[in-house]
């Protein structure tokens, strides 16, 4: 594969996003911007970054709620004391956190990248569409779909996917899920939790990763939060991963070979601030590479595809 962003090959970048899908998109991107080893992190405290990141150099602020002007006020004071003379370049891929550092780089002249997420499939979000008014940064998409002269198309994490057949044993029953709701706050998501008590098989092993929706009722393993290792295990372990259509987990399942069974958050319901998750999961499904399952709908027979279907990755 050639080299998508040549600009950025050896730079000392700080690289800087919110933890969960954002997070995991940028260190999936890190191997193809080529930036130099002695590069930067800025993010948030949480079990994903304290394992991504373990032994990078990382500055840890203070978590930025969607919407949360005083909390990117807060964080662009704490970037500005950063040591900007071993910085060459800034790149981000959202959310809020972007914002804190932008302006920041902007007055010490270094130049910004914001590459928007995967998730973005018709168009910026609102991070990105200041970001490109303000002209803070460079914008990129990962969609050649709406990609324009301001926001170009360089290279996308879903192009690297295909699903497979994996075969499985006569009689197969599904004994083990794993179960993932993100760590997205404040939101609760007792629909998916109701959605696989009543879809999973008699007997199956369940462990729960909840975040907010705590819950005193569920079978089995139950964690709010978990660290990347152990979200690989459990993952790698189960016959099938449920999980909510965050571009994140999303991800991350897929480059361990799982196709998840995705169910969307609904604003409706109080599960986001918004409706994004269900074109993830719907532009995931179309492409082959996973089933999408609003959380009513959940069957056992949505359990046993996914235990039969593998996700290859084809390109490094």
């Amino acid at each position: 594969m050639s080299h998508p962003f040549p600009e950025l090959a050896g730079k000392r970048a700080l690289l800087v996003a919110s933890t969960g899908g954002h997070l995991e998109q940028l260190v999936q991107l890190e191997s193809v911007l080529v930036v130099s080893q002695k590069s930067q992190w800025m993010t948030f405290d949480s079990p994903q970054s304290a394992s991504l990141l373990a032994g990078r150099d990382a500055t840890i602020v203070p978590y930025i709620a969607s919407r949360d002007w005083r909390g990117v006020m807060h964080a662009a004071r704490l970037a500005a004391k950063l040591d900007w003379d071993s910085i060459d370049v800034v790149i981000s891929t959202g959310a809020a956190i972007a914002l804190s550092v932008f302006p920041v780089a902007r007055l010490r002249g270094t130049p910004s990248f914001y590459v928007e997420s995967v998730s973005r499939f018709d168009g910026p979000s609102l991070t990105g569409r200041i970001t490109q008014n303000l002209r803070l940064a460079r914008t990129f998409t990962q969609h050649v779909e709406w990609s324009t002269d301001q926001w170009q198309y360089r290279y996308s994490l879903l192009s690297a996917y295909e699903a497979v057949e994996k075969p499985l044993v006569e009689n197969f029953a599904v004994s083990r899920i794993f179960v993932t709701l993100g760590t997205i706050r404040p939101f609760r998501f007792d629909a998916m939790v109701d959605a696989v008590l009543a879809a999973a098989p008699p007997g199956a092993h369940i462990v729960w990763q909840l975040g907010e929706t705590d819950r005193a009722d569920l079978p089995g393993e139950v964690h709010r939060t978990i660290s990347v290792e152990d979200f690989d295990r459990e993952a790698s372990h189960a016959d099938v991963v449920v999980s909510h259509a965050g571009v994140g987990s999303t991800l991350r399942l897929m480059e361990l070979g799982i196709s998840p069974i995705l169910v969307p958050r609904r604003k409706a319901r109080d599960e986001h601030v918004d409706d994004h998750q269900t074109q993830v999961a719907s532009k995931l499904e179309a492409a082959g590479l996973l089933q999408s399952v609003e959380a009513p709908e959940l069957e056992l027979k949505h359990l046993l595809q996914a235990a039969a279907t593998r996700v290859h990755k084809t390109l490094n």
